[in-house]
């Protein structure tokens, strides 16, 4: 299970697999494109998920829906993130899943109205996380992840459980 928390400057992604009725952390980090042009910003992204999927042979992919902003210009980028992270997914024949910030903070933490350093938190204790720095994005990831799992009832997965966390 794959989940993205898109941005045009930085798309955090975790993945998470389901077995034995425990969820177990396989690998999170951030897609950074290079500053530039949007469409090559955008165009590092897709590569970067696809890349993922490959990868880890992810199945499924969940991802945050898009919320209202102050700022049309920050909205009209992160949907631009969205499509293209769903496009790679679709491409590998990914099923695709989308969850609103209120249920993915609710299914994690408890509470809709959850803060950033609570769902990192929580990402934390859920998935056993010691040491060193999860990046927010990558956190929020996740929790995405976790969400998808925790509401679609998931079922376990043949993947072997490795811990690394990567950056691109």
């Amino acid at each position: 299970m794959l989940g993205i928390d898109p941005g045009s400057r930085s798309t955090g992604y975790g993945l998470v697999e389901a077995a034995q009725g425990r969820i177990g952390y396989i690998a999170s980090g951030c897609i950074r494109p290079a500053a530039g042009a949007m469409a090559q910003r955008l165009g590092e992204i897709h590569a970067g998920v696809s890349e993922l999927i490959a990868a880890h042979g992810a199945d499924r992919l969940a991802i945050e829906e898009v919320f209202m902003s102050r700022n049309p210009q920050a909205a009209l980028k992160l949907g631009q993130a969205r499509g293209v992270a769903m496009a790679a997914a679709v491409a590998a024949g990914l099923e695709v899943f989308e969850y609103a910030p209120r249920t993915i903070k609710k299914a994690v933490v408890g509470t809709g109205g959850a803060t950033k350093a609570q769902v990192q938190h929580m990402v934390r204790i859920l998935l056993n996380l010691r040491g060193g720095r999860l990046a927010a994005d990558a956190a929020d990831a996740l929790a995405i992840a976790i969400c998808h799992v925790n509401t679609s009832g998931c079922k376990p997965t043949a993947h072997s459980v490795s811990r690394t966390d990567t950056a691109k």
